[in-house]
């Protein structure tokens, strides 16, 4: 599995770059996490949009999917130009319905709904799912393939759970949008401290920093995490690629 991050920002894109997306690849099977503010620009720098075989959805706030409706129009010009006929699965939770409606489009996208209690195979991945403690319903994702797992949080204040959800995870995505001397409970964020206590708990063998802040030096999220996680930490960044 290679995993790609395309945008690492809470919140609003930082310049030139995008908010929450993420690109998993085994072989020619390409899944995206999220497809919010700026993504669609950013994955053109790694592939084009009709080579997307799947896009599973967190929740539904604009910076985790303000770039689907632009995707949807990408493929439908994409269509037009005979690139592509494929219909492409956008998985979502449903305790949205409006927003889930809008997953499909036409006969380009495709609306799929996952459970929380259910795995879902999309091409050779396992996904399962968690519901986190945000502002609105909002599902942290483990993703399995031969044994290997990448574990993405979502949105979410602390909650010891996550660390069970990420037992093992090789490589642990978690939000980190607050510094230490703050509290984000209340906004459904974690702190980058509490992002380690996830980790350490996990036993994960990398954890890399996102949904990152605006403001302050980013390079406090990475200490701060190291304070509690000694080993790996990465902290997100526009085209960062892992292979596991």
């Amino acid at each position: 599995m290679k995993i790609t991050v395309i945008g690492c920002w809470g919140g609003y894109p930082a310049k030139n770059e995008a908010s929450s997306g993420y690109l998993v690849e085994y072989g020619d099977y390409r899944v995206l996490l999220d497809c919010g503010s700026g993504v669609l620009a950013q994955l053109q720098n790694h592939m084009k949009p009709e080579e997307l075989d799947a896009v599973v959805l967190t929740h539904y706030h604009p910076d985790h999917i303000a770039d689907i409706g632009v995707l949807q129009h990408a493929l439908l010009i994409g269509r037009f130009l005979g690139n592509s006929k494929k219909i492409l699965p956008i998985y979502g939770h449903q305790l949205d319905e409006e927003e889930f409606k809008k997953l499909t489009y036409k006969d380009i996208t495709k609306g799929i709904a996952y459970k929380e209690d259910e795995p879902l195979l999309v091409g050779p991945f396992t996904f399962t799912f968690l519901r986190t403690k945000h502002p609105v319903p909002c599902y942290a994702i483990r993703i399995e393939l031969d044994g290997q797992s990448i574990v993405y949080t979502g949105d979410s204040s602390y909650m010891e759970e996550l660390a069970i959800f990420a037992k093992d995870a090789k490589v642990l995505l978690c939000e980190s949008n607050f510094y230490g001397h703050t509290d984000g409970s209340s906004a459904g964020h974690m702190t980058a401290r509490e992002a380690g206590m996830i980790a350490n708990l996990a036993d994960a063998h990398l954890l890399m920093l996102t949904h990152l802040p605006h403001y302050g030096d980013l390079q406090q999220l990475k200490k701060e995490a190291g304070e509690v996680f000694k080993r790996e930490i990465a902290l997100a960044r526009s085209g960062m690629e892992f292979q596991l």
